[in-house]
């Protein structure tokens, strides 16, 4: 589930937080293009880890490894930010007038009703806070780091640059570090980047690659992504408010700014004072004048200011805004500001990210097709047992082939194979085999990876159960229909095979992986979910725009946008997006429904560019979002 957040104005720290992001990015990319000694040298890196007090001494020097989060507001804190409304503000002064003329009865009108506005608004959000620190309590984490010769086990706030942090499957990473070694590591970035393929790393001596994007870099692991599978140690660059996700988050908890909520009620305050400063001289100056009794004419110009304002008002907001408030909670939706619900009735643009939003989040095996792009269980079954006997760490790919299960009675019951050996995968080759030997001992190398490597080591074909050579002219269609895929979205793996003559000896090599014979191609997508439809349709209905800001590649992002029935009319990239002025920016998010291959800072400045056109948009999105 995403979470949604409505904003009206530019906040004024944009750009500091944006000098900031590209601040930390360059430190980054300067570490990784150091050689390893010379980084732990400046790192002041010790081979069997700190010591008690030099952590100490750190945490002194560099501050806890803990993220900026929104200051609790104190009680006083709390009723000033209730009572510094405008209208509030207008009522009180009214309220303290009518007190100094002798007027109780209006005093205690007016008095009553700021004072039930107050309340009511004060506990309502007093509880939305006390729900969300509760959630925010549940949440532990932890690092293992090497000390004083040891691995230990420690709070997250404790981890000091130039510590040597271990890694595995499910860890998240605790701050922005280079990897020292690595087996099998794949980094799921999408909380960072809305790329939902995990993403592989690996040590690398020094990267001096002319690049401008972190995530793009194998050897560096930004603060906040999360391991997928492998394992690996790495080094500790920059903690707390010094790491990528650490500026993010202090642009986050900035000032908030006026929304939509506030200036109209700004606007409302004005209006009625604007009558008063109208009305009432004039009143006093008439019944004066035609009166003679200034006192009389003074009081009735006072009854005509109090009769203008709607005492009623701030009363009816409150109580409003919290049935509204205690109707999404019944949704598990925790509204921690009242006014955030006027601001949602009034948003026309919501911008959502895709990755676990629009979508489910998770890989799923879409196609299982031969060469000629036809369906083929056999090709599905061929995968399964390949998925189904490795040892090694099954990636998201293999999850999605395996859930499958109903293959496993035929694997049993049929052909009752069992492996030999294995062959595992490597980045060079970018595929893995396993030898297996069926009931009536024929054996069979079954691989399965990357297109390319595939191809290379397939002497023939199967097309429609026939196994037949190869042809250069038959393989550029194949080829054409897996680029077809690629450009609807689809992660692609090929499946080969070969019969073998089984022999005296079970141990099986690279070697063995030549004139195999292809069998067909899976087709990976991170499907949408069933209620994104439904949602953007409903949205239209409403005259709500929805546009999609997502840090994964356009192909994909436009696949799912034809699956949801969102129309697609102009796309913009992230790298283009770095040329734009905020006027360009402002003219072309308009008429822009994808914005792909997004940084964090990128999906801001979009924000800002729509809000710049007086539209009320509103952000939905996991993660960094």
């Amino acid at each position: 589930m995403g979470f949604l957040t409505t904003i009206s104005t530019v906040p004024a720290r944009l750009g500091t937080q944006l000098g900031n992001n590209n601040r930390i990015s360059r430190e980054l990319l300067e570490f990784v293009k150091l050689p390893i000694n010379t980084l732990l040298d400046r790192l002041n890196t010790q081979p069997d880890g700190f010591s008690q007090a030099e952590v100490e001494e750190r945490l002194k020097q560099y501050g806890e490894n803990t993220i900026i989060h929104e200051k609790k507001l104190t009680f006083f804190g709390r009723v000033w930010e209730n009572v510094r409304n405008p209208l509030v503000i207008l009522l009180v002064l009214l309220g303290t007038i009518s007190y100094l003329t002798g007027d109780l009865r209006a005093t205690l009108v007016i008095g009553s009703m700021v004072l039930l506005g107050i309340i009511l608004r004060f506990v309502q959000e007093s509880r939305a806070d006390h729900a969300a620190e509760q959630l925010q309590a549940m949440v532990n984490t932890t690092s293992t780091v090497l000390r004083e010769g040891k691995k230990v086990e420690i709070p997250l706030s404790e981890v000091i640059p130039g510590d040597v942090v271990y890694l595995s499957a499910g860890d998240m990473i605790p701050a922005d570090v280079r990897i020292l070694t690595a087996k099998d590591l794949y980094l799921n970035q999408a909380v960072m980047t809305g790329e939902s393929i995990p993403v592989e790393k690996f040590a690398t001596p020094a990267y001096s690659a002319a690049v401008t994007n972190l995530f793009d870099v194998p050897s560096l692991c930004i603060q906040g992504c999360n391991v997928e599978s492998g394992t690996a140690t790495a080094v500790v660059l920059s903690t707390g408010k010094n790491t990528y996700f650490g500026t993010l988050a202090a642009g986050l908890t900035a000032d908030q700014p006026m929304t939509n909520f506030d200036k109209g009620i700004n606007q409302f305050t004005w209006l009625m004072i604007g009558f008063m400063l109208v009305m009432v001289p004039l009143v006093f100056l008439f019944n004066g004048l035609s009166k003679g009794n200034w006192i009389e004419a003074f009081m009735f110009s006072l009854a005509i200011a109090v009769g203008l304002t709607p005492e009623m008002l701030p009363m009816i907001v409150t109580v409003n805004l919290s049935k509204g408030a205690m109707m999404m909670s019944k949704r598990k939706v925790i509204v921690k500001r009242l006014k955030a619900i006027q601001n949602f009735g009034a948003m026309d643009i919501l911008c959502t990210d895709k990755t676990g939003t629009i979508t489910e989040g998770q890989i799923v095996l879409e196609k299982y097709i031969d060469v000629s792009g036809n369906a083929n269980d056999e090709i599905l079954y061929c995968a399964y047992l390949n998925s189904y006997f490795q040892t090694g760490l099954k990636n998201l790919m293999d999850v999605a082939i395996l859930d499958h299960k109903d293959l496993t009675a035929r694997l049993r019951s049929n052909d009752g194979y069992r492996k030999v050996d294995e062959i595992p995968f490597d980045f060079r080759r970018k595929r893995m085999s396993v030898v297996l030997e069926n009931k009536r001992m024929e054996r069979l190398l079954v691989t399965k990876g990357a297109v390319e490597e595939i191809f290379n080591i397939c002497s023939q074909v199967e097309v429609h159960g026939e196994v037949l050579p190869r042809l250069p002219e038959y393989d550029l269609k194949r080829k054409a229909l897996v680029e077809r895929l690629n450009n609807q979205g689809f992660r692609v793996l090929a499946v080969a095979y070969k019969k073998l003559t089984p022999t005296g000896s079970n141990i099986y090599a690279v070697g063995d992986e030549t004139e195999m014979v292809l069998k067909g191609f899976l087709a990976f997508l991170d499907p949408p979910k069933e209620s994104a439809a439904k949602a953007i349709e409903k949205l239209n209905q409403y005259q709500v725009q929805v546009k999609i800001l997502t840090g994964d590649n356009e192909l994909v992002t436009r696949n799912i946008c034809q699956q949801v029935g969102l129309p697609v009319e102009n796309i913009l990239l992230g790298p283009q997006i770095e040329d734009l002025s905020e006027s360009e920016l402002s003219n072309l998010a308009e008429t822009t429904t994808i914005f792909a291959k997004l940084s964090p800072a990128h999906k801001q400045r979009i924000i800002n560019a729509l809000q710049r056109k007086d539209h009320v948009v509103g952000f939905m999105g996991d993660g960094i979002n």
